[in-house]
């Protein structure tokens, strides 16, 4: 079968340049060896989120005595947990079922391979091969989890994000390897659900260690106060699981002290391996460069008809960068005059409670990069809805360029900042300045005044503080 563009892979990245084509006119296919919606809909986005409310929701009953409420003997279910989050994430996948439908897009199940001539070959679960045809092909294979030398996976005892949402029982203690977004939420969700955390951090800074160090220090503070330990600028040497319990051997990597940790189970949280294997790029030629993809500003690779968007490029392993890049991509074949992707305005979010989101320059990027600038900082507990919520930990701190008022970034920590973010998003996109945010006027009362607060603090024109 001969098709206007092949996409591999249905994840984020590769359904939504899917649907986006189908829209241009094309006639696609898309392979896929397991769910449809990838891993993000199936295993990462979706189903953590959906774990990560029924954590807030338990934490709501258990502080319901704060609102005036009293709640008896509540009790964390951690199987119907786990059942919620994998009804969640199978729902969303129908809803992909129902998309490709309504675009006639046609699904190849099976694994897919690059071949010589705009083909690609797929093979069946069954082992039968078949191959197709098609003018454009992207790849849009997305990543798994990382593996570090120290710390295998086994599935059992040291396990990947997957396996951390549909665990059989529930842990009395666990260890999760890596600070980032998926360690934070992972150690939040089971620090709520009755779980004994200890985060172990490689990098200096701790907790989040890419957001600006202000949220990180806060996260910390709060993460220390919720019963969470938190092992900066520590290394795991070893993981010996022969016997009952595992025994984290780690590192102190100032002071060289080291230290064993004694725990159920090892989350192995430090990031993201692109999945490049098998997929015919040496057959093609392909360019790739520290595990990735060399692609242009459209994704184009180093052979005409075949691009790649998503995990397996340069740049930030997010669903909604893969997204944004498909559409960008299936755009330009379409002969569409798409902008290139600002990557600096790339919004980042994190689902802890409280949460975190950025986009921009962090402080310390922003003066290294030569910007002389101003700084506004308001507290959520200076904020009427955030007390009454009571929701007043973290802050809004926001950057901008002293001399011209660029909105150069934004670093949020507290309740639903995830949903503010996109305002920071748009305001920059539009260029901007830091006064124009001042002379817009937020509504009262409301979480998102803190952006309007802490851009008059930057110009010291704050009224509640």
């Amino acid at each position: 079968m001969n098709f206007d563009l092949i996409v591999i892979g249905s994840g984020p990245g590769g359904y939504v340049a899917a649907i986006r084509a189908a829209q241009l006119g094309m006639n696609v296919a898309v392979v896929e060896r397991e769910s449809l919606g990838g891993i993000c809909l199936n295993w990462g986005c979706i189903p953590t989120k959906a774990l990560l409310k029924s954590a807030q929701v338990f934490e709501y009953i258990k502080h319901s005595a704060d609102y005036g409420i009293v709640v008896e003997k509540a009790s964390a279910d951690f199987d119907n947990m786990v059942k919620r989050s994998r009804g969640v994430a199978d729902g969303m996948s129908k809803g992909i079922q129902f998309l490709f439908r309504k675009n006639k897009i046609t699904v190849v199940d099976g694994t897919g391979k690059l071949l010589p001539g705009k083909k690609v070959e797929v093979t069946a679960a069954d082992g039968k091969k078949s191959e197709y045809t098609a003018n454009h092909i992207i790849l849009a294979t997305g990543a798994r989890a990382k593996a570090l030398p120290n710390l295998p996976i086994d599935g059992k005892k040291v396990i990947d994000y997957r396996k951390a949402m549909t665990l059989e029982t529930q842990p009395k203690r666990m260890v999760v390897v890596g600070a980032g977004a998926i360690g934070v939420e992972f150690a939040y969700f089971y620090n709520t659900i009755g779980t004994e955390v200890t985060v172990v951090e490689f990098l200096e800074q701790g907790l989040v260690p890419r957001e600006d160090a202000d949220v990180s220090k806060e996260l910390a503070k709060i993460f220390k106060k919720a019963g969470i330990k938190v092992l900066a600028n520590t290394s795991v040497d070893s993981v010996d699981t022969s016997g009952a319990t595992c025994k984290v051997k780690t590192k102190d990597r100032k002071s060289g002290e080291e230290s064993v940790i004694e725990c159920d189970v090892v989350l192995s949280a430090a990031g993201v391996a692109a999945n490049l294997e098998n997929i015919g790029l040496e057959a093609l030629g392909i360019q790739t460069d520290r595990g990735l993809v060399k692609v242009d500003e459209f994704y184009c690779t180093n052979v005409a008809g075949v691009y790649a968007i998503g995990d397996i490029v340069p740049g930030a392993a997010l669903a909604h960068v893969a997204s944004a890049e498909g559409i960008i991509c299936v755009e330009k074949i379409a002969g569409h005059h798409p902008q290139p992707l600002d990557y600096n305005n790339i919004p980042s979010c994190t689902y802890c409670w409280p949460e975190v989101a950025s986009v921009g320059y962090t402080e310390q990027a922003a003066k290294d990069a030569g910007y002389e600038i101003k700084v506004g900082k308001f507290p959520f507990s200076a904020s009427g809805k955030a007390k009454a919520s009571g929701a007043s930990n973290g802050f809004v701190k926001l950057i901008f360029d002293a001399k011209y008022g660029e909105f150069l970034g934004a670093h949020m920590i507290g309740a639903n900042v995830t949903e503010m973010i996109a305002e920071v998003v748009v305001a920059r996109k539009l260029e901007t300045t830091g006064q124009e945010i001042i002379k817009s006027v937020h509504p009262h009362p409301t979480m998102s005044e803190a952006i309007m607060e802490a851009a008059a603090a930057a110009y010291g024109e704050v009224i509640h503080l």
